[in-house]
């Protein structure tokens, strides 16, 4: 499987999203009707059964439409001197997610997607690079796009799905996906994925569903951006099981740049 892939070509993608506000009371009026009626359509099971749309503002931060995105961290293989591989993680996080966007679209502007409706791009071609995230074409990808138009930014090549068919973006790598083998029903979980291949869990501090709670009332964004290169790294380590790799990674070195960033001496 993917044998035409390029390891060191592949950058590994993971996104930490949270409700744009910290609870429903802050929501703007003006957006609250918007997300009674949203609630409707979503979660109409949810409001039958008595949960209240105060209850599942929780949720918000599923949607681009309500949501925020506070930690994307980014993972990629690079060839070393003596023929081993690193495996290094950067992470774009802030309290200000355009900050966030912006940083990490001045990053993935560098690079030019692979093949596809691309090929005929001088920048572009066989050479190109690729994203992957687990659940990367229902959630990651769509997600990063949508936030990055409210916040005013451009669409980075390796983003810009507009107009194209799936099958002309062959660069949008998907470990669910995958997984699926053209089966509707395979839907899994990182952490269950990760454990057919007895990967740890990158689940063992927190899950998706208190990075909410983290966020807004231990105000622990550290903690998030630690959390989220862990699906970054477990990521890469399912992919290399895709490819019949997974023999390298005892070798591989792991550096993760410091997060904030450390300054440069002037």
């Amino acid at each position: 499987m993917l044998r035409h892939v390029d390891l060191t070509r592949v950058f590994f993608v993971d996104i930490e999203t949270v409700p744009g506000h910290p609870s429903h009371a802050e929501l703007p009026a003006a957006h609250q009707p918007l997300w009674a009626k949203f609630c409707e359509k979503r979660h109409a099971k949810e409001l039958a059964e008595g949960q209240t749309h105060e209850e599942l503002f929780s949720n918000g931060g599923l949607y681009a439409e309500f949501g925020k995105v506070v930690c994307i961290s980014v993972g990629f293989f690079r060839p070393l001197k003596d023929e081993t591989l690193e495996f290094r993680t950067k992470s774009f996080a802030d309290d200000d997610e355009c900050a966030v966007l912006r940083g990490f679209g001045h990053f993935l502007a560098r690079y030019a997607p692979y093949g596809g409706r691309y090929a005929k791009l001088e920048t572009a071609g066989p050479e190109g690079y690729f994203l992957c995230a687990h659940n990367g074409r229902e959630f990651d990808y769509g997600y990063l796009g949508r936030r990055m138009l409210i916040c005013g930014q451009p669409i980075p090549p390796m983003l810009d799905v507009a107009g194209h068919k799936p099958w002309d973006l062959p660069h949008l790598l998907d470990t669910m996906e995958l997984w699926k083998f053209g089966d509707n029903k395979g839907h899994i979980s990182l952490p269950l994925l990760a454990g057919v291949f007895n990967i740890p869990s990158p689940k063992d501090d927190i899950d998706g569903a208190q990075v909410a709670r983290v966020y807004w009332e231990e105000k622990n964004l550290g903690r998030i951006v630690t959390y989220c290169e862990k699906d970054v790294i477990t990521t890469a380590r399912v992919y290399l099981h895709y490819t019949g790799q997974q023999s390298l990674w005892p070798e591989v070195q792991l550096t993760q740049m410091p997060w904030p960033p450390v300054a440069t001496p002037a």
